[in-house]
């Protein structure tokens, strides 16, 4: 039985694998678009502020789907999550967010207190990460800690 449910679980990853790749496919056409729409139709050979921030989502979002493919990647390889890559790609999603971030729809005090969460968050994955690099560790898929120097 529990060989029935490794398979299909196998079987989930591949489907995920596939639709994260056609996912990705539509976003990278997106960014290529965005990008020829800004630099050649919109404001030829001058990219407003506006046009580079939603360039840069695009290219942020195109860059968290690679990573996220990676980390499906790797536990359908070596059953084991990569935390690295996850607190990476939480990291890359917060820096999408600032990136993204319109104060305009909001009122000063709730921009700042928006500002403050997203500072401890960035402060928190970057202090995780950090850690989780210098000890190596990886969670293999039976819930094991490993160190690299195992």
């Amino acid at each position: 039985m529990i060989e029935l449910v490794n398979k299909f679980e196998k079987c989930v990853y591949a489907v995920l694998i596939g639709l994260l790749i056609l996912v990705l496919v539509g976003s990278l056409i997106d960014l290529v678009w965005l990008l020829y729409d800004s630099l050649f139709i919109t404001t030829p050979a001058l990219i407003e502020s506006r046009e580079l921030i939603a360039v840069l989502g695009a290219f942020l979002l195109v860059l968290i789907g690679v990573e996220l493919l990676d980390t499906i990647k790797a536990y359908f390889h070596e059953n084991a999550i990569h935390v690295e890559i996850v607190m990476l790609l939480a990291i890359i999603a917060v820096a999408r967010k600032v990136i993204l971030l319109d104060p305009a729809n909001m009122t000063s005090s709730e921009f700042g207190f928006e500002l403050m969460g997203i500072g401890v968050i960035v402060v928190g994955l970057s202090a995780g990460y950090y850690l989780i690099k210098k000890a190596g560790i990886t969670i293999t898929s039976d819930l094991h800690i490993q160190e690299k120097n195992e």
